[in-house]
């Protein structure tokens, strides 16, 4: 059987590193969940053998992505599970507005301390097959808005000067008709 602390699991610190009562403290940042298994697996068996042939499974307990810009509702995503994909971190989010542009989603990646871009298209039929299908822990998504929305943004400007000017034209008659004509 399992014990009870490992179906709850343990957590990765602030500095990376997982703290158990038996096999110490050990570094977990930037390992892979196989990485990390045999990581652990390596500590019940050497130097002394806590465990004869110990299976080791690792799984992620929650996953974190970012979710900015055309979306119903922006912020930051805790999933349980391991996987994620684009499509369902942007439904999570509320869908991409009318405004967002979905054949230009960006996916912002750390991997090995350096930073990517990646621009994923919602309406590929390769969709399935880009590299940043399935999201990484903390990858960061930015839909784009679309020339659209800065159409009707100058449209509110210009019909809010249009109204305006209206409104001084009809206070400067009715002060002629009330005043000048009188």
């Amino acid at each position: 059987g399992q014990s009870a602390d490992a179906m709850k699991g343990y957590f990765v610190d602030l500095d990376g590193n997982i703290t158990h009562h038996m096999l110490g403290v050990f570094h977990a940042e930037g390992l892979t969940t196989e990485q990390l298994a045999t990581e652990i697996k390596k500590r019940l068996t050497e130097p002394v053998e806590l465990l004869k042939d110990p299976t080791v499974i690792v799984r992620i307990m929650n996953f974190r992505v970012t979710v900015l810009g055309e979306v119903g509702h922006q912020g930051i995503l805790d999933v349980p599970g391991q996987k994620l994909t684009v499509l369902e971190a942007i439904g999570l989010a509320g869908g991409i507005t009318d405004f967002g542009k979905k054949n230009q989603v960006k996916v912002l990646r750390e991997l090995d301390d350096k930073r990517e871009t990646g621009i994923v298209d919602l309406s590929s039929k390769d969709l399935f097959k880009s590299p940043y299908y399935y999201l990484a822990q903390n990858d960061i998504l930015i839909v784009g808005e679309t020339n659209k929305r800065l159409k009707d943004e100058e449209q509110a400007k210009i019909t809010q000067r249009i109204s305006f000017a209206f409104t001084i034209v009809t206070v400067a008659a009715t002060i002629f008709n009330v005043f000048i004509k009188n």
